[in-house]
């Protein structure tokens, strides 16, 4: 049976540097720049959706995070005003009718959500890259 031993020195020191460029988080904090300009544009879609009568719900909005855990990324949009869940999904009025609801929270992160492999995309390539040098 013949012998032979594999030199991965090569492969070990790459693989310590990419280690090291992980463990500083320089990838995570990244995305966390990334994800505050995400949370920015939601937060200016879901108050240009919502409904002014007094103003107090559009100015009621808030956002928390980014919260990166693992392979999860996420923000969280809120309004705390206890008619914001009538005014989002509608409501019986008094006389028996139907106030249709304004989805403005439902639609921002079906608008978010659709454009996130563009707002990621470019953290993530430079991330890599830098990963690679």
């Amino acid at each position: 049976m013949a012998g032979f031993t594999i030199d991965d020195a090569e492969f070990q020191a790459w693989a310590d540097r990419v280690n090291s460029k992980i463990a500083t988080e320089s990838v995570k904090h990244g995305l966390e720049i990334t994800m505050q300009r995400v949370k920015a544009q939601s937060m200016k879609a879901v108050k240009s959706r919502t409904p002014v009568d007094t103003g107090h719900l559009r100015q009621t909005w808030h956002a928390d995070g980014p919260f990166i855990t693992g392979t999860v990324i996420a923000i969280k949009l809120y309004n705390n005003t206890e008619y914001a869940p009538f005014v989002e999904n509608g409501h019986r009025t008094r006389g028996g009718g139907w106030v249709e609801g304004r989805f403005m929270l439902k639609d921002t992160v079906v608008e978010v959500e659709g454009q996130m492999p563009q707002l990621i995309a470019p953290s993530l390539e430079r991330a890599l890259r830098g990963l690679l040098d």
